[in-house]
C-alpha cells in the first residue's frame, strides 16, 4: 500500500510549514516531502531543496518530479523520491492552491488539508515575518479571502489558536479519512 499524499494549502502566514512540522513530530507514520524550489535552500523559511533554473530544468528532463509548477516567479517541484518513505501512511506536501487539480490527477490517493486563519491572525503573522510592506500584506490578505479550495477531498482546519490544537484537529481530520 502506498502512502496517502496530503496537499497542505492555505494563505501566506497561515502556518503551513509550522503545522506540518508539528504533525510529523507527533505521528511517526506522517512524513513531510521537501520541495525543490528555484531559490536558495531555506530562503522562504521552509526547509526546501534549493535549485538553480538549470538544475530544475535538468530534474524536469530526468522526470524526477511527481508534480511541478511555477508561481510567484519561482518554480516548485515535488520529487518522486520524497513520496517513498518506508512506514509512511501520510506524506504531507506544501502545495499552491492553483495546482490542486494537477495534484489530484498526479496522485492516486490524495486529500487537501486547507489551513485557515482569521484576517487579524494572518496580518499579525505576515507583519512579524518582516518580509513584506504593508501594501504587499494587504494584497495577500485580499487574495486569501477568495482562495479557499473546494472539493470532496478538502479537509479544512483553522489555525488561529494554539499549535497543539491545530495539529490535533488536522490529525483527527486525516483519521476520519481513514489514514
Amino acid at each position: 500500500m502506498s502512502a496517502k499524499v496530503v496537499g497542505v494549502v492555505g494563505p501566506s502566514g497561515v502556518g503551513k510549514d509550522t503545522v506540518m512540522e508539528a504533525m510529523v513530530a507527533v505521528r511517526p507514520d506522517v512524513v513531510l516531502a521537501r520541495r525543490v524550489i528555484t531559490r536558495a535552500a531555506g530562503a522562504g523559511g521552509e526547509k526546501s531543496i534549493g535549485a538553480t533554473e538549470a538544475e530544475f530544468d535538468a530534474l524536469v528532463a530526468e522526470d524526477a518530479f511527481a508534480l511541478w509548477w511555477a508561481a510567484h516567479g519561482l518554480r516548485y517541484g515535488v520529487p518522486k523520491s520524497a513520496l517513498v518513505t518506508p512506514g509512511a501512511n501520510v506524506v504531507l506536501v506544501n502545495l499552491s492552491r492553483g495546482v490542486l487539480d494537477q495534484a489530484r490527477a498526479a496522485f492516486e490517493d490524495f486529500a487537501v488539508l486547507s489551513l485557515t486563519a482569521g484576517t487579524d491572525t494572518l496580518a499579525a503573522r505576515l507583519a512579524a515575518r518582516g518580509r513584506e510592506t504593508a501594501t504587499e500584506i494587504a494584497a495577500r490578505l485580499k487574495r486569501a479571502e477568495n482562495m479557499r479550495p473546494v472539493g470532496e477531498d478538502v479537509l479544512e482546519v483553522a489555525n488561529d489558536g494554539p499549535l497543539s490544537d491545530t495539529v490535533a484537529r488536522a490529525l483527527a481530520a486525516l483519521q476520519a479519512e481513514n489514514v
